[in-house]
């Protein structure tokens, strides 16, 4: 049986009852008519049926041989698929990426796409998450690369930013103190603005609530638009949406934003310049 599905007698075959011919299927397989003929032989043998009637002009499948030709198509065409798929070097080494939800913007979206045109080879596999969570993952070596919010940048860092932060309420709503409970709106536990704020509002002695918890940077600033509550955001994400700084709190301290990797050359090393070119203009952006 394992014979039937060797490749180079099933291309015999398909050759032969394509042209109808033993010479010409010989010419087109750069072979020999009797080693053609040889290698049909053997086919036949491990089938047990004939597979060409040789005596018909032109010669022609037998009803067995019709059967098998199709399937003998199918094969070799799986078999060239499955040859030029391994072949490609697209995607054979990975580059494993941790980043927080908001640092995935446009233009870092570009800088992978870019990448990934000059390095086919590469796959970037890129998680978002929260900060702490990246920041353990990346010490585990489960990333090669990871971007950080965090309150002082390790001394391994690559590069490291200002992440200038402030209290965020609706841009519709009335101006003036929140009443008390005060509403908050939040990331789940673990993250560092849910932190910061419940810190800071019990500093000042102010009763508060959780409102919403969002697990995305896009649902909190969507509760925060809606008037839900309060919350601590980076202003680098704010200025599409209609939010605006509230007199609530002030003088919230700005954390780092830190670029780590394990290796400092090669295609990481090309990869984090890349990124750190992106997290550069933001910041100049948002310091503007």
């Amino acid at each position: 049986m394992t014979a039937m599905l060797d490749p180079r007698l099933l291309r015999t075959f398909v050759a032969i009852v394509d042209n109808a011919s033993f010479t010409v299927a010989a010419d087109r397989l750069n072979s020999t008519q009797s080693t053609v003929s040889q290698q049909l032989g053997r086919l036949e043998a491990v089938v047990g049926h004939r597979l060409v009637d040789r005596s018909s002009s032109p010669i022609a499948p037998t009803p067995a041989g019709e059967r098998l030709f199709g399937y003998a198509r199918r094969l070799l065409a799986l078999q060239a698929e499955a040859k030029m798929l391994l072949s490609d070097p697209a995607g054979t080494a990975t580059i494993r990426i941790g980043v927080p939800d908001d640092i995935v913007t446009p233009a870092m979206s570009r800088q992978f796409a870019n990448f990934s045109a000059r390095h086919r080879e590469i796959r970037l596999d890129v998680t978002t998450g929260l900060s702490r969570d990246i920041s353990k993952r990346f010490r585990d070596g489960e990333f090669d690369i990871a971007i950080v919010k965090e309150a002082s940048a390790a001394g391994d860092v690559r590069a490291t930013f200002p992440e200038p932060l402030a209290w965020f309420e609706a841009s519709g709503m009335p101006e003036g103190d929140w009443p008390e409970p005060i509403p908050l709106v939040t990331f789940p536990p673990g993250g560092l603005y849910r932190d910061l704020m419940i810190e800071r509002i019990e500093r000042e002695h102010r009763r508060w609530y959780i409102a919403f918890t969002g697990n995305s940077l896009g649902s909190v600033l969507s509760a925060v638009e809606a008037g839900l509550g309060v919350s601590v955001l980076p202003v680098s994400v704010t200025r599409a949406h209609s939010v605006r700084a509230s007199a609530l709190f002030t003088g919230e301290a700005s954390l780092c934003l830190s670029v780590y990797a394990w290796e400092s050359g090669g295609a990481i090393g090309e990869l984090v310049e890349a990124m750190t070119s992106v997290l550069s203009e933001r910041d100049a952006t948002t310091l503007s």
